[in-house]
């Protein structure tokens, strides 16, 4: 929507009409002006915002709030804002966060927070802040793979994964493992963001082929690496016990994930559903932090969860100091045999489909 119209557009000529009204103090007349903008241009950004402006002049910030609300919707990007809009867009932003944050704290204590005690915990407490409009609703957003009717989980119940206990009482012949493994291969850790040339880099722009992030390999959609189990025998031992996704040609992946000090994965998502990321935290020296949707937790060492990586999720090194995670697949837990027999063949057939010419 354009923010300035000629001076012969009848919108343009009521939004001066509006200015000289709150001008001379006739803010109902204001009001009226921007309604009439508004119902011959619907959606207009200044009409908007003057609405909004005109509103919070007369003492209905929670009318200016929704108004600016509606505004924002159809604001260009923060880079990209006209000169003449940057005060009043920051203005609205303001008024939104404000009211917003009352809201909230208003839902909190309608389901009985004490004041001051923080926002409601759990599910009910994350709706709450959505309906606010503090946090947004995530979802499943997979790159390759959605499949329907699956719950969008951040993390998974560990009661589905019974298989956790024989995992995390490893903990300590994989760390061994890793230790000599980092020793013996410290030339096969390898960068885990490497795009190819040409390839939009966009979010990975600081990690793409940085040693920030490196990584080594067990096992690489499917693909037993050798050298690695090799120098983890009792590690690859483990996972060939384990219910992790046995998919031909695409899976496990059994991987250490390398963090440096200070280092930041940004937001990003998987590439399906079909299946759950489990980490298990091998080395911490010091804080770190996990976030999947609106859920944020710091790992402990020997301590495995399971997430849905197709919604959005970061991780934060705030140690000085390396940390390394095991990652590994499972199949969701919400599929059944059947099910996944059939994603593996789909699969299958989809990357045959494209083999050919």
């Amino acid at each position: 929507m354009e923010a300035v119209r000629g001076e012969h557009d009848p919108v343009n000529a009521l939004l001066s009409r509006a200015a000289a009204a709150r001008a001379r103090g006739d803010l109902e007349g204001a009001l009226d002006a921007c309604d009439e903008a508004l119902a011959a241009a619907p959606g207009h950004l200044v009409a908007l915002l003057s609405r909004g402006a005109v509103l919070e002049r007369m003492g209905r910030p929670r009318a200016a709030a929704l108004v600016f609300g509606d505004a924002l919707k159809g604001a260009p990007p923060v880079g990209r804002t006209p000169p003449s809009l940057a005060v009043p867009l920051e203005r609205a932003r303001a008024a939104v966060a404000a009211d917003r944050a009352a809201l909230a704290a208003t839902l909190d204590a309608a389901m009985g927070a004490e004041p001051g005690g923080g926002a409601v915990p759990g599910r009910l407490g994350e709706a709450a802040a959505i309906f606010a409009g503090t946090r947004r609703a995530y979802v499943s957003e997979a790159a390759y793979l959605n499949f329907p009717r699956l719950p969008a989980v951040p993390f998974f119940d560990r009661a589905l994964f019974p298989w956790f206990a024989e995992l995390e009482a490893a903990t300590p012949a994989i760390q061994a493992e890793l230790a000599h493994a980092t020793a013996a291969l410290a030339d096969r850790f390898a960068p885990y963001i490497d795009l190819p040339p040409g390839v939009p880099v966009n979010q990975w722009a600081g990690l793409n082929r940085s040693a920030d992030w490196s990584t080594l390999y067990l096992w690489r959609d499917g693909a037993r690496q050798a050298d690695a189990c090799a120098a983890c025998p009792l590690t690859a031992a483990l996972m060939g016990r384990l219910p992790l996704l046995w998919q031909t040609g695409f899976g496990p992946t059994v991987v250490f994930s390398a963090l440096k000090g200070g280092a930041h994965i940004p937001p990003h998502t998987g590439s399906t559903n079909t299946r759950a990321i489990v980490h298990l935290p091998l080395v911490l020296p010091g804080p770190a932090r996990f976030r999947v949707g609106n859920v944020t937790r710091e790992w402990r060492i020997g301590e495995a969860w399971a997430f849905d990586d197709t919604i959005e999720h970061e991780a934060w090194n705030d140690a000085a100091d390396t940390r390394v995670v095991m990652i590994l697949d499972a199949w969701n837990p919400y599929l059944d045999a059947t099910e996944r027999a059939g994603v593996e063949a789909m699969m299958l057939a989809r990357r045959a489909w494209y083999a050919q010419p």
